[in-house]
């Protein structure tokens, strides 16, 4: 598996010397055919499998596209990611073993009010944490259980995203006392990150706003803003007066 990915990555990276010599009309014609083609197989094809090569490829040919133009050009961009998905508290712990783990999944499927079926898969790492047991909770929902390669934290993008905005946002900021203090912090965190923070990837909305739609848009001169802090003053949350 691992040499047939890198060998279908080589081989295009080869591919790439011979579309750079050729003329930028002809580079321009072909990406709009390309393009066109695109979208005629997503209107045909409800789900595209992927293969491992498949992915390396298209994540990094994404650091060389300008990020509003991901939706023209991938089937699947952070903006679709992140209205579907909001940030969930499973447990806190000072020693996450495999059991620990594998209830905090379970618990994740009964207590969620996402509808399972319409999930397809879960991108995880390879810490020891994560046993068979944990990967048979999520077998027997019906998801495919992805792991990323070893040191590859670009492979689960959004999940190594949403640890450094944990650290940036709230835990480098404050002192956590116990997992009681821990627990509560990040649960009050989380609920402002899916229904008041900003995201830049789905046009500075929130989660929430994303999935219900944006506010309508108003003068803020003709009205009052009241702000409410959060978490001791940390973090400020504005809403206009009524």
């Amino acid at each position: 598996m691992i040499l047939s990915a890198v060998y279908a990555v080589v081989r295009r990276l080869l591919s790439l010397p011979a579309l750079l010599l050729r003329s930028s009309v002809s580079k321009e014609a072909e990406l709009l055919v390309l393009r066109h083609q695109n979208a005629v197989l997503r209107r045909q094809v409800p789900r595209v499998r992927y293969e491992p090569a498949d992915r390396l490829w298209l994540a990094a040919l994404s650091h060389l596209i300008p990020r509003s133009q991901w939706g023209k050009i991938f089937p699947i961009t952070p903006v679709t990611l992140l209205a579907w998905h909001r940030a969930r508290l499973l447990g806190v712990t000072a020693n996450p073993t495999g059991p620990w783990t594998a209830q905090a999944a379970r618990n994740f499927l009964i207590d969620t009010d996402t509808d399972a079926t319409k999930l397809k898969f879960l991108i995880r790492d390879r810490g020891g944490q994560f046993t068979d047991a944990f990967d048979a909770v999520f077998a027997d929902a019906g998801l495919r259980v992805i792991k990323s390669p070893p040191q590859a934290p670009k492979a689960n993008a959004h999940c190594e995203r949403m640890i450094g905005t944990l650290r940036r946002d709230l835990l480098d900021r404050m002192l956590i006392l116990n997992e009681r203090h821990l627990r509560r912090t990040l649960t009050r965190y989380l609920e402002h990150c899916n229904t008041a923070r900003p995201h830049r990837g789905i046009g500075q909305l929130s989660p929430l706003q994303a999935e219900t739609g944006p506010p309508t848009p108003i003068d803020l001169a003709g009205h009052r803003v009241h702000r409410s802090s959060i978490l001791g003053g940390l973090i400020n949350e504005y809403q206009v007066a009524s």
